[in-house]
């Protein structure tokens, strides 16, 4: 954000919480958001699907990853309090408030983490590879 401000690039995809008081502020023009839907804190910005890239979704997630042998019932702990908390009515508020959307009951499972993981490094591959980004 500093250096699209700073005129010392043209563009840059950033989280909501950062680019919207730049955006309110009259100083950053947004485009798009890059997700099939609108986002509620800004309703009026169309989404990069409805601007015509069909399917494109590059929506930020988090998870937690745990050693391998980590015993189910720890993570089945975890998990129960993860979720517990993230449906308490403040922390719900608080996500709302930044603009994270929290994703349905269904897709919060350890179970379709790892399936959603394996699809992401898939949907990513082909983009990074054609990048020419190495780890060196």
């Amino acid at each position: 954000m500093q250096d699209l401000l700073a005129g010392r690039i043209d563009y840059s995809c950033n989280f909501i919480v950062t680019a919207l008081p730049q955006i309110n502020g009259g100083t950053v023009k947004a485009l798009a958001t890059m997700t099939k839907e609108r986002t509620p804190l800004l309703a009026n910005l169309a989404s990069a699907h409805e601007n015509g890239l069909s399917n494109f979704d590059v929506s930020n997630w988090n998870a937690f990853f745990l050693p391998k042998a980590t015993p189910s019932e720890i993570i089945q702990k975890l998990h129960d309090a993860t979720v517990a908390t993230i449906d308490t009515p403040t922390v719900q508020d608080r996500l709302k408030e930044i603009g994270v959307t929290v994703v349905t009951p269904e897709r919060r499972s350890p179970e379709y983490l790892a399936k959603f993981v394996v699809s992401e490094i898939k949907k990513w591959a082909g983009p990074i590879k054609a990048s020419g980004m190495s780890l060196d």
